[in-house]
């Protein structure tokens, strides 16, 4: 019995990797931690113990204790936060962690970073704009042109996201984050106005073990944010796009020739259709890591069996999964997966079939 520590695992991120071992039929162990004692509720768990935050000084003889406590064998850390940190500490940690290397997760959790890596290696030609004061947004609205995206160079979720209809609208977008307290770096970037798609990959030592496209159609409350960008969609669908396949690899391998574990590409179709990377989430799962599993192919799974060195079935490396199918989901809604033809809503386009 694989005995896993999974951190976070009260958020849905962390809740959804639990789910995809559980359904996997093998016999885990599976131990949870998380800031917040309540969160814990929700994953199935055989343990679960309060956390606390990374940043703590004594975070590291925590889990410490906690793998020596549980015997665990292997440590997933879900929120980037503790991908970071685990990271960091790996060769301090008593159990084996599946993580690409140090610097290709600090590059990954840096957008201007990797953007400007892309750029050098030819993945794109898009420019990054560092925005450290007005002058800055300057320089973009000229390179960009008006609107331009402006966002955070760290975090997840579409954290300080806002299209950029003008540089004293920008100016006093970073002022309200400032008076927050939020000292976070901003970048500028071309608005990419087309559709907002993500690649999921497993990767074993520079070798691609299988990955999918979806399409993020909408998201949870996105009149919440400026971007309408809040992190995870309600609804997503499956696509075939090898022009998302190729770009999305040589991304990846851009940053890590020897990339190993989780690689979660984001990307962006331009004005022509052209889809762009915009950042990588290595190192843990998009939040809805369960709908490929509900799907048919386990990810999470996977990902465990790879981490403790075992073969794993053998899989195309891009679109392991059938194009078109939905999944459906919200606060308090059960998800679902369908296909196009299994929605039994009418199209707003035909009332008339309603009566036929």
């Amino acid at each position: 019995m694989k005995r896993i520590l999974v951190t976070g695992a009260g958020g849905p991120a962390g809740v959804n990797f639990v789910r995809s071992l559980r359904e996997s039929g093998e016999p885990y162990h599976v131990v949870g931690a998380d800031v917040s004692r309540f969160h814990l509720e929700w994953p199935d768990l055989d343990a679960a113990y309060e956390a606390p935050p990374c940043t703590d000084p004594g975070y590291l003889d925590f889990l410490n204790a906690l793998i020596e406590a549980e015997g665990i064998e292997l440590v997933h850390p879900q929120p980037d936060v503790e991908v970071r940190f685990v990271s960091e500490h790996r060769d301090r940690i008593g159990a084996r962690v599946f993580l690409p290397a140090p610097e290709t997760i600090r590059v990954c959790q840096d957008k201007h970073a990797s953007a400007a890596l892309w750029a050098r290696a030819g993945v794109h030609e898009s420019a990054s704009v560092l925005v450290e004061g007005r002058a800055d947004l300057e320089r973009a609205a000229a390179a960009f042109g008006l609107p331009f995206w402006l966002r955070a160079t760290h975090g997840a979720g579409g954290i300080g996201s806002t299209p950029v209809e003008s540089v004293e609208a920008a100016e006093h977008w970073i002022a309200y984050w400032r008076l927050r307290g939020r000292r976070w770096r901003f970048v500028a970037q071309e608005l990419l106005p087309g559709a907002n798609l993500a690649f999921t990959s497993l990767w074993d030592r520079g070798r691609l073990v299988c990955s999918q496209v979806r399409e993020r159609i909408e998201y949870i409350y996105p009149y919440l944010a400026p971007s309408g960008v809040t992190g995870t969609p309600v609804l997503a669908v499956t696509r075939h796009r090898p022009d998302v396949n190729e770009i999305a690899t040589r991304a990846v391998l851009a940053l890590d020739a020897e990339a190993t574990g989780v690689f979660c590409v984001d990307l962006k179709e331009d004005a022509d259709g052209t889809p762009r990377p915009t950042e990588i989430n290595c190192g843990r799962f998009f939040t809805t890591s369960h709908f490929f599993t509900a799907a048919g192919v386990n990810f999470p799974a996977l990902y465990v069996a790879l981490a403790f060195g075992e073969p794993v079935p053998a899989l195309p490396p891009y679109d392991v999964l059938e194009e078109g199918l939905h999944w459906i989901r919200h606060i308090d809604c059960p998800a679902v997966l369908r296909t196009e033809d299994e929605l039994r809503a009418v199209p707003a386009r035909s009332p008339a079939a309603a009566t036929t």
